[in-house]
């Protein structure tokens, strides 16, 4: 059978345990093959932006909640400007002063990016980041890594369920086929990345306040 969707995934991986009384389990066993997944993947439908307003005196701007990691940050400005990132230690002891102008770096401090110098005016800054692998759900019922790779949730889960049983030795075998389809899909987009002008990478865009 074809695995497109969670509810699809969810049977195939009953299927290969071929037993009843896990079906509660299983969206557990999926949901721990998304997280070493979110851990460990950086695929291009994992990159996204988002847009964030600067107000004048404020050097704070929340992250968005989905964010794993961060590419780039920059200034929508003529002409556009990549800030440079600097530890918070680093950025406190180059912008001591407490002045105020066009942020030219920035940091993390928990939730928040902070920009410096403090902004002396309104900006749009553009973040360029990784989020993890969107959750399935019975509600959000595919994603890009299930329709290319069903594969390697399926094995994802299994290697799962397979601990769960405390089963050594097909957890062995799944925890294999699992990393061995992650390196693979990493190969993948290694390969993409390098293609040339022949990709086109569609973003998700959100409004920061």
């Amino acid at each position: 059978m074809a695995i497109t969707t969670f509810a699809e995934l969810k049977t195939a991986v009953a299927n290969f345990l071929a037993r009843s009384d896990l079906t509660d389990r299983i969206p557990e066993f999926i949901s721990m093959a998304e997280a070493r997944m979110g851990r460990e993947l950086e695929t291009r439908s994992q990159e996204k932006r988002a847009t964030a307003t600067l107000t004048g005196g404020d050097a704070f701007v929340s992250l968005p909640t989905d964010l794993r990691s961060i590419r780039m940050v920059k200034l929508n400005t003529t002409p556009t400007e990549v800030l440079e990132y600097y530890t918070p230690q680093k950025i406190n002891e180059l912008y001591s002063s407490g002045g105020s102008g066009k942020p030219r770096a920035y940091t993390i401090i928990g939730g928040e990016i902070k920009f410096a110098p403090t902004p002396d005016s309104g900006y749009t800054a553009e973040i360029v980041y990784m989020e993890g692998v969107p959750d399935l759900s019975d509600s959000n019922t595919t994603n890009t890594i299930l329709t290319r790779h069903p594969d390697l949730y399926l094995y994802g889960a299994l290697s799962a369920a397979s601990v769960y049983l405390m089963d050594d030795q097909k957890t062995q075998v799944y925890d294999s086929l699992f990393t061995r389809s992650m390196e693979e899909l990493k190969r993948e987009e290694e390969k993409g990345q390098h293609a040339g002008s022949g990709l086109f990478m569609k973003s998700d865009y959100g409004e920061l306040t």
